[in-house]
């Protein structure tokens, strides 16, 4: 297939020849899957510096959740550079104050909250961390296995999506006790509910035979998994999670850095269960693009840190936090129902895709958070991982820029203002490289 919009051999002539500048200067650790080298976007579209057009359903990692460049949050960010660029966090300025004001008002704690300001989401992870182990005086976590919390080395005692990204770092934080993440597609423990037999492992084995409740100052959990495999929870899980935590007076930390602000049709993914969480992490779609984390966390948790416990440089940039402000206007004014319904019709494409490809095992999501997971045949389900990897590659070269996790899902995350008509467009490349492929 080669789509109007593809007007040089991909990789052009241009884009080769930064590539190879950037092999001498750059580290080669950055996992790349395609050579696409970006000269600018608009929207949903991306063009490169050959001159390519391509329609982006990565989304910088849903990071331009407002879609390149949204002219709101353009001008935002310009008007703030004109006053000043930084003031440390030792300071006051009205963007930081105005930002955390609106966090207060969307945040989904059921009560008062505070927020503090990062750059990323490994370290509002790391802030989380901290913050429970000094409000709770514990020392013990639980994660989940396939879950993606960052890279610094805290988060990354959590990361279990990849062994790759551990290996050759050990050891990370200790303290870190893994369970499975419930998937009732691909189900790891007895029981037709996974949610169910998840929640009674972590009480009636994990507590009684190696780590006492008692020691354990939190639960880690992506309320909708990202990196490892775009996976939705059964309903009751994160009900049961809650319940469980104030059981044994754990605090419940929900990752909201990629299936927040907007992404799942609700402003938050832990909304589509009414769960509330004890402290929050934020960052990818937060700022458009500009590099903004937050810490969100009840009052009543985060109002205990005393000065000098905690703190950055960076923390609360002014146009991050301009940047940041513009984006929740925007989806709190219509992005997140915008996102509800493309997501419905992007559901409802995708599964008439399922209908005639037999290598589409699973269909799963909520909102613009999508994942399509290929297996080599339905019955046994087995992961189609190099077919997976063909198909990301395919679906580039003919226009379309799609990403990849857990062992074989293709995972869509268009920027939210995305249309219905740039959603048929996408699923008709889909179903050329489907064509093409088998």
């Amino acid at each position: 297939m080669k789509t109007p919009h593809i007007k040089t051999e991909l990789p052009g002539p241009k884009a080769r020849a930064l590539i190879e500048r950037d092999t001498a200067v750059v580290s080669p650790s950055y996992p790349r899957d395609y050579p696409f080298v970006m000269s600018h976007g608009r929207g949903v579209e991306v063009w490169d510096v050959d001159g390519n057009r391509f329609i982006d359903f990565v989304a910088g990692i849903a990071v331009c959740s407002t879609g390149h460049s949204h002219p709101k949050v353009v001008a935002a960010v310009t008007d703030a550079a004109q006053n000043f660029l930084h003031i440390s966090s030792d300071y006051w300025h009205e963007h930081q104050v105005r930002l955390g004001e609106k966090m207060a008002e969307l945040a989904p704690m059921g009560e008062a909250a505070m927020s503090f300001f990062a750059q990323s989401g490994t370290e509002s992870v790391e802030g989380a961390l901290k913050l429970a182990r000094y409000v709770t005086g514990r020392s013990r976590f639980i994660g989940f296995l396939g879950g993606f919390h960052g890279r610094t080395m805290g988060s990354l005692a959590f990361t279990s999506s990849k062994y790759t990204q551990q290996k050759g770092f050990f050891p990370t934080m200790p303290g870190v006790t893994h369970v499975p993440y419930p998937n009732n597609y691909r189900p790891l423990l007895a029981g037709e509910d996974q949610g169910a037999a998840v929640l009674s492992y972590i009480e009636n084995v994990l507590f009684q035979s190696n780590v006492p409740p008692s020691e354990v100052a939190a639960i880690l959990v992506e309320p909708i998994q990202g990196e490892g495999g775009y996976i939705v929870p059964p309903d009751g899980f994160l009900q049961g999670l809650r319940a469980l935590c104030d059981r044994h007076g754990i605090l419940l930390i929900f990752d909201e850095v990629q299936s927040g602000i907007g992404r799942t049709g609700k402003m938050f993914a832990s909304e589509h269960w009414g769960v509330t969480p004890d402290i929050m992490s934020l960052a990818k779609g937060l700022g458009s693009g500009l590099p903004i984390g937050m810490v969100v966390a009840k009052r009543s948790i985060m109002s205990q840190w005393k000065r000098g416990a905690h703190g950055n440089t960076y923390g609360g940039n002014p146009l991050c936090c301009a940047a940041a402000s513009a984006t929740l206007e925007l989806v709190a004014g219509g992005l997140v129902e915008n996102a509800a319904r493309m997501g419905e019709h992007f559901m409802a494409r995708l599964h008439e895709l399922q209908s005639r490809y037999e290598t589409i095992g699973e269909i799963r999501g909520k909102g613009l958070m999508i994942g399509m997971e290929l297996v080599t045949d339905r019955t046994s389900r087995s992961p189609a991982r190099e077919f997976c990897d063909r198909f990301i590659t395919r679906a580039y070269e003919n226009g379309l820029m799609l990403l990849s996790c857990g062992q074989s899902t293709v995972r869509f995350m268009p920027p939210l203002v995305v249309t219905a008509a740039e959603i048929d467009e996408a699923v008709s490349i889909l179903d050329a490289t489907f064509s093409e492929l088998t």
